[in-house]
């Protein structure tokens, strides 16, 4: 199964997240925010170094599927241009931002830009509502299943003191944390 992070928050929770991911051997994946690389350019280089996936998350992480060709254009794009910069590739995913699922055209437009991969989840942890750590780990635990890709945010607090459970749980149910290149290929 896949974790994936949106990209964005106090890059200290990422670190905790990542570091904790990586004691355990397990990889995740982060869709980053063009603007969070802006404020906080060395996590690209981070995530990487830990064997990671890193994607596109748009670059203001605006409602994706509401916006006019040229402007979600411009949000693919505009991440796309920092993560080349940063780390000399794009990345292979895009996930479109504020939505579980690309438009048509959102998906046509990151195709455009270059993404081979349109990633959407099938269980969202809703850690961004702030619901408590074990409520977190609850819902990921009770929904995944083998090949699942679960939705997880790097900027809250409940889902940094959730991940170590989280991982325990999974394992003991016989999931692995994988990156998403590894389970989708």
């Amino acid at each position: 199964m896949a974790l994936t992070f949106h990209g964005q928050g106090d890059p200290r929770f990422a670190n905790s997240i990542l570091g904790t991911a990586e004691k355990a051997n397990a990889k995740i994946t982060v869709l980053a925010v063009g603007t969070w690389l802006d404020e906080h350019p060395e996590m690209a280089r981070r995530i990487l170094r830990g064997g990671h996936d890193l994607g596109n998350h748009t670059l203001h992480h605006l409602g994706i599927n509401t916006m006019s060709e040229a402007d979600a254009f411009a949000e693919i794009q505009g991440c796309a241009d920092r993560l080349r910069r940063l780390t000399g590739s794009i990345g292979t995913w895009f996930r479109p931002s504020r939505a579980p699922r690309a438009a048509p055209l959102v998906e046509r437009l990151a195709r455009l830009a270059g993404y081979p991969h349109v990633l959407s989840y099938d269980v969202d942890s809703l850690d961004y509502t702030s619901p408590g750590a074990s409520a977190v780990t609850r819902k990921v635990v009770d929904e995944a299943r083998n090949g699942s890709v679960v939705s997880l945010h790097f900027g809250y607090p409940d889902t940094v003191t959730a991940f170590p459970d989280l991982l325990h749980e999974l394992d003991r149910r016989g999931l692995t944390a994988v990156t998403t290149t590894e389970l989708l290929s």
